[in-house]
């Protein structure tokens, strides 16, 4: 009877895992350099509720390299931070991100 409860338990737990593992991928156009249908670069808005995707920011493995910028975020992965007007809004998380990214000083974009 125990091992059953400790077998539905872990079930359920790797069924969150491989969903939240599959959702980035799902969501992505990497044509349209999109997550959703929101664009991957452009004026970034960084908000604590409400956002367009939720962002992990890692050191490997990201599903997208951005590049902060001061002017013209044109270019996949190329953002620019503002306060007002945005394009995208994200809010950083530490589990369970939409899209999980890796800052980069060059090379933005896929990996």
């Amino acid at each position: 009877m125990r091992q059953t409860k400790k077998l539905r338990a872990l079930t359920i737990v790797g069924l969150i895992c491989f969903t939240q593992a599959s959702r980035a991928s799902e969501g992505l156009d990497k044509q349209a350099c999109s997550f959703d249908g929101f664009p991957l670069f452009g004026d970034v808005q960084v908000v604590d509720s409400f956002p367009d995707i939720r962002v992990q920011i890692v050191t490997s493995f990201p599903d997208l390299k951005v590049e902060t910028v001061e002017s013209f975020p044109d270019d996949c992965g190329q953002w620019r931070f503002v306060d007002s007007f945005p394009d995208l809004k994200i809010q950083y998380v530490e589990s369970f991100p939409d899209l999980k990214i890796q800052l980069v000083t060059s090379f933005p974009g896929w990996p």
